[in-house]
């Protein structure tokens, strides 16, 4: 094996996030509608104050799990998902809800913060490369990152429904529709693979979000009336079955195909190994 290839090799074997297959999108999008299903029972239903606080505890434990455990772990990685995608819904609708901030203006501050996460990681590690998260500090930057696009992605989901009176179905079959396109763009029109990620990773959030409100939300506000008991218990139980079977499975372990690290990368391994 030469060097290039041993980095390669390497670099994938240290990594802790999954292969993109169909699958991370599939638990990806469910773990958003779950994630918003969830938050709107626990902050209408239950105390909103408490609920915030267990949200915020559940995220910190997950985080904690994630960075103590040295390789992927498929529960380990969804269950941190689940817990930004559960708490990051609680963060939009508290700026909104409490503070009063519009949803046009929350999701601008919140693009912002996508964009200057994504700037900062591109500007100390040379690299967005999600094939490549095999040390804390890049870890780091790929939760905040993603944490950042939950949050940006609630706010667009709540804007295009009600400052936009789409409605929820409408609005996720717009997201549906943005969320293809960047895989369109890669595969028939050679788009930058990171963009092409990151802009449909941003695009589950309020694709997930919406459809889970339009099962969940009562006919009155353009849903279909089921609640959020019976659809977060539902969604939770795909999401349990899609988890087992990659970890299982490990298709999102191993790859069908290898793709050479970036420079970065391989320097930054050259102390790993």
């Amino acid at each position: 094996m030469n060097k290039t290839s041993r980095y390669c090799t390497a670099g994938r074997a240290l990594s802790k996030v999954p292969e993109i297959t169909v699958y991370f999108w599939i638990i990806k999008i469910l773990t958003t509608a779950m994630g918003e299903a969830t938050s709107d029972f626990l902050v209408f239903h239950t105390n909103k104050y408490l609920a915030v606080i267990l949200g915020a505890l559940g995220f910190l434990a997950a985080v904690a799990l994630q960075f103590r455990v040295n390789r992927y772990i498929a529960w380990v990685y969804w269950l941190l998902v689940v817990m930004v995608s559960i708490f990051g819904t609680m963060v939009a609708d508290v700026v909104h809800i409490v503070f009063g901030v519009p949803y046009y203006l929350s999701t601008t501050v919140f693009a912002f913060a996508v964009v200057a996460t994504l700037t900062l990681w591109y500007r100390v590690e040379h690299t967005l490369s999600i094939h490549s998260i095999f040390t804390p500090r890049r870890e780091l930057f790929y939760w905040s990152t993603v944490l950042a696009t939950f949050a940006l992605g609630t706010a667009a989901g709540d804007m295009t429904a009600a400052t936009l009176h789409l409605g929820y179905l409408v609005s996720g079959i717009v997201f549906t529709i943005l969320f293809v396109i960047p895989g369109v763009g890669y595969w028939l029109l050679g788009f930058n693979d990171i963009f092409a990620f990151w802009f449909a990773y941003i695009m589950t959030r309020p694709l997930g979000a919406s459809f889970a409100d339009w099962f969940d939300k009562p006919r009155s506000m353009t849903g279909l009336g089921y609640g959020t008991p019976i659809v977060s218990t539902i969604l939770t139980l795909f999401i349990l079955v899609f988890v087992a079977y990659v970890a299982i499975s490990r298709v999102d372990v191993e790859p069908r195909s290898a793709q050479p690290l970036a420079a970065a990368d391989t320097k930054q391994l050259e102390g790993e190994i």
